[in-house]
């Protein structure tokens, strides 16, 4: 066997299972400032039902969320990986990076497709925090993942778009600033082609809330500060509209290839947190004389859900890699996502397993973690839509839906 392998997951190097080998700088600053919000944190939070303020805070103040920022506009102009790298490192040290992901995938879309004077104007600010950006429209209750039936219609009236609809499990609204809009500008018996029709607008929710916006939260099994958000007559400047009108479907889809790989990272993340906190229990736990972990009932599922999430590593950097490089990525973006959510959910049940009833007591966290896990598998994308795209898209196979 491998040396290196053989003792990855040794006493000395069990706290850093397993690390990646790039970006080290970047990694131990991000554990660091997780220190400082441990399981407790997180914990209230959820008992008060309060966003994590004080944490994205925390990250901002480092520049860690504009890191995919451009350093003409205040940001470190990293390339997307180095983006993930940050949100895998949150997830690992037990915090929740869906406070804060969307700021990054949502700049990719903003920096391919806005213009000169959106940049100058949003950038600096969201670099800074000054401007919050954390929210993104798109589902709605009577389409999910239908997008291209979505009915929240844009209408143009001279310098505004008036804008009527409604969205659902729209995370951190009311903790955001600006908000990415997804709307139909042209009825869909007016296109040609069913992806057209399909506008982005930049939504400042600070003007917006109370003048023609509501929004409405929602209770769920975690706390992701989801809303469900009416729109009746709400004007948004033409000057928003990000890119071409009647092209935002392609927008977005080049914005979810970034979305998905920076939310595969968090998965990324969440296995190793699970990986550790079972292999360190497995040694620690005696029953019958003997650790547990040296039962292969124990042993063989942690030795499954590190092969998995091995493996999943793997895809994630190709698809940030090929993303980075201006490549198609689709296949590898959805594979990555599909690949990570379903290591770390099968990780979360290995370490559930491992602990036993200590498992479900909230101080150990991980079933707080063991809940982010599952919700992974169905946002921000159902693994049954990415089976479906890869089933029609890469394999060729007739169309499921």
């Amino acid at each position: 066997m491998d040396d290196a392998g053989a003792t990855l997951l040794d006493d000395e190097n069990l706290a850093k299972v397993p690390l990646g080998r790039d970006y080290p700088e970047i990694r131990d600053a991000v554990r660091a400032i997780c220190k400082n919000f441990p399981g407790e944190y997180w914990r209230k939070l959820e008992d008060d039902d309060a966003y994590a303020s004080e944490f994205v805070a925390a990250l901002t103040e480092a520049g860690f969320l504009a890191a995919l920022i451009p350093e003409e506009y205040g940001g470190s102009g990293l390339p997307l990986r180095a983006g993930g790298v940050i949100l895998e490192e949150i997830n690992a040290a037990g915090c929740e990076s869906t406070s804060c992901h969307a700021q990054m995938y949502m700049m990719a879309m903003l920096l391919r497709h806005g213009t000169d004077k959106q940049k100058q104007r949003y950038l600096p600010g969201i670099a800074s925090g000054e401007i919050r950006y954390q929210s993104f429209g798109v589902t709605e209750p009577t389409t999910g993942s239908e997008t291209l039936k979505l009915k929240t219609r844009a209408v143009r009236d001279g310098d505004d778009y008036v804008v009527n609809g409604q969205k659902i499990w729209t995370s951190r609204a009311l903790h955001s600033d600006l908000m990415t809009l997804l709307v139909r500008t042209t009825p869909v018996d007016q296109v040609e082609k069913r992806t057209e029709g399909l506008s982005v607008l930049l939504v400042d929710i600070r003007e917006a809330l109370g003048k023609g916006m509501t929004i409405q939260p929602i209770d769920t099994m975690v706390n992701h500060q989801t809303n469900e958000i009416f729109y009746d007559n709400m004007r948004v400047p033409a000057e928003n509209l990000i890119g071409e009108e009647g092209q935002g479907f392609r927008y977005i889809l080049d914005g979810m290839n970034s979305e998905r790989v920076l939310v595969a990272h968090g998965s990324l993340g969440d296995s190793r947190f699970f990986i550790e906190k079972a292999v360190n229990y497995a040694k620690e736990r005696e029953v019958f004389g003997r650790p547990i972990g040296q039962n292969q009932g124990i042993q063989f599922p942690l030795a499954r859900a590190y092969a998995e999430y091995r493996a999943a590593d793997l895809m994630v950097r190709t698809g940030a890699t090929l993303f980075q490089a201006g490549q198609p990525c689709g296949e590898e973006a959805n594979l990555a996502r599909l690949m990570t959510s379903e290591a770390a959910w099968n990780a979360a049940e290995a370490c559930l397993q491992t602990h036993g009833g200590f498992g479900v007591a909230r101080e150990y966290d991980i079933e707080r973690k063991w809940r982010q896990s599952r919700v992974s598998r169905i946002a921000p994308v159902s693994t049954n839509l990415i089976l479906a795209y890869i089933g029609h898209s890469v394999l060729g196979l007739p169309k499921s839906y």
